[in-house]
């Protein structure tokens, strides 16, 4: 029987091999033969979770041949990676990735860090803050008061509680977009309403346009659902969307779905302007295109004098071509899973039916304290804070990374809760590998991307600040030294243990 569970062919391997664009070697340091550079190299994608464990790779010949390399060279990685343990192998059965004991298996998304690592680690993995107290307490005593005339019902509410359905459709009537509760679906997390979108929209094999970078559990949930992605590059810098490129591909791709961030764009904080919006919208009902818009970054304006141009469903009021997604998670709370669809009736009908062999509902008692905040004002005040502290810990992480890592190239978006950092020619995979070693945790670009793409990045969250910020932009320089000089495949100083 054969060990490995998924395959990767020449062609695409070779792709994200290349795309690791690995920074020349400095005066005076030796060259990897060309065997451990590729050695090196599938390693990498294996311990970013780009290439999962127990991927059965291409036969030596058919990789030599992808990479223009002899066939000697790739028997001799393939032979280092069986003995690093990064390689299993059987006659028969070819051979396939594996991740040697010691080694946690690699995960495809942006995974939380464990409660108890958090001492000794600076986790920049993840684009989340703490609750923002009291109003996460006070939004759950105000749901628990209003909770017992549900407990006396069965508690499924596949569409959502009618009261937080009337809630959400009232504030996007507030935003100028009319809207009744039976265009909206109550979700757990915007995942949640992702997942449910492609399993309606994107069997497997459809074509699903998405930016390129977007953001990577996203995209990894599309790739779980079978899908096929069609990768559209973002414009240089915080300019957006290159609307010309986007109606070349939605005309010849054709694809069901299209995902965008317009708001504070995941991961480069990019703001789409009006006329972006509207012209994604035209593009996209002209290809028959659904557009899937993911605003859960919506709320986060952090500069003062931004006017935030109206939201995309503006340009589709009836939700024939826009489905919205929104979501608790960024704006309030990560732990609040909360997140909402608004389409058309019809689509929202097919939706509710679907997740019946799904997740049946959300939490009734967090979708309550959802509805208490936002009935309450809590909401907008619990929202201004989150506003507050992502302001800060942005203007301090920028100016730690400035002065540490002058060389580092990026742009202040002027919200959301991500920086898109060119890395001066480094690779992020290899800075994520050794940042981990020295104390700082953030995802490679590649991660963001399709196909080993933006191998030259990183994101940085705006998740921690004043010193804190400080001391991760101290131990990203020393990952970069390491990286640099070619220390990174050995041993490294053992973290110092940081407490906020």
């Amino acid at each position: 029987m054969a060990q490995w569970t998924s395959a990767i062919g020449p062609a695409q391997l070779a792709r994200q091999l290349q795309a690791q664009q690995p920074r020349p070697v400095g005066a005076g340091l030796r060259k990897p033969p060309a065997y451990r550079a590729l050695a090196d190299g599938i390693r990498l994608l294996v311990l970013e979770g780009r290439v999962p464990a127990a991927a059965r790779l291409p036969a030596e010949r058919e990789l030599a041949v992808a990479l223009s390399v002899s066939r000697t060279t790739v028997a001799a990685a393939y032979e280092a990676l069986r003995g690093e343990g990064f390689l299993e192998s059987r006659r028969g059965a070819g051979s396939w990735t594996a991740v040697p004991a010691g080694h946690p298996l690699p995960g495809r998304g942006l995974e939380p860090l464990p409660p108890e690592s958090l001492g000794s680690m600076i986790d920049l993995g993840c684009a989340a803050l703490p609750a923002p107290e009291p109003w996460l307490t006070r939004g759950v005593q105000g749901a628990l008061e209003e909770l017992p005339p549900y407990a006396h019902t069965h508690g499924d509410y596949p569409a959502g509680l009618p009261a937080l359905r009337q809630m959400l459709a009232d504030r996007y009537t507030a935003r100028g977009i009319p809207t009744m509760p039976e265009q909206i679906m109550v979700t757990t997390g915007a995942m949640g309403a992702m997942d449910a979108i492609c399993h309606l929209f994107a069997g497997r094999g459809e074509r699903i346009a998405v930016e390129s970078p977007s953001y990577a559990n996203i995209l990894q949930l599309m790739r779980e659902a079978g899908a096929r992605l069609v990768p559209i590059a973002m414009a240089e810098g915080l300019t957006g969307w290159d609307l010309p490129r986007w109606r070349q591909v939605l005309r010849d791709a054709a694809p069901r779905l299209a995902y965008v961030v317009a708001d504070f764009h995941n991961p480069t904080g990019a703001l789409a302007d009006e006329d972006q919006r509207r012209q994604l919208v035209d593009a996209a009902r002209s290809a028959g295109t659904v557009l899937v818009v993911d605003e859960t970054m919506s709320e986060l304006w952090l500069d003062e004098d931004l006017d935030m141009p109206r939201p995309v469903c503006a340009f589709d009021p009836a939700g024939a071509t826009v489905l919205t997604v929104g979501s608790a998670s960024k704006a309030f709370w990560a732990g609040m899973r909360i997140g909402w669809v608004r389409a058309a009736p019809d689509i929202i009908r097919s939706l509710v039916a679907a997740r019946a062999y799904a997740d049946l509902g959300t939490p009734v008692l967090e979708q309550l304290a959802v509805d208490w905040l936002m009935a309450t004002g809590g909401w907008e005040q619990a929202v201004e804070l989150r506003r507050t502290q992502a302001r800060d810990n942005r203007d301090a992480l920028v100016a730690a990374v400035r002065r540490e890592l002058p060389d580092w190239e990026f742009h202040v978006p002027r919200g959301g809760l991500t920086l898109w950092v060119r890395t001066g020619g480094l690779s992020g995979s290899r800075l994520a590998e050794v940042g981990e070693r020295v104390g700082v945790r953030v995802p490679s670009g590649p991660r963001f991307g399709v196909d080993g793409a933006f191998e030259g990045y990183v994101r940085l969250p705006f998740t921690v600040g004043g010193p804190v910020a400080e001391e991760a932009a101290v131990r990203l320089a020393a990952a970069a030294r390491l990286v640099e000089t070619g220390g990174g495949s050995g041993g490294a100083e053992p973290p110092r243990t940081f407490v906020a």
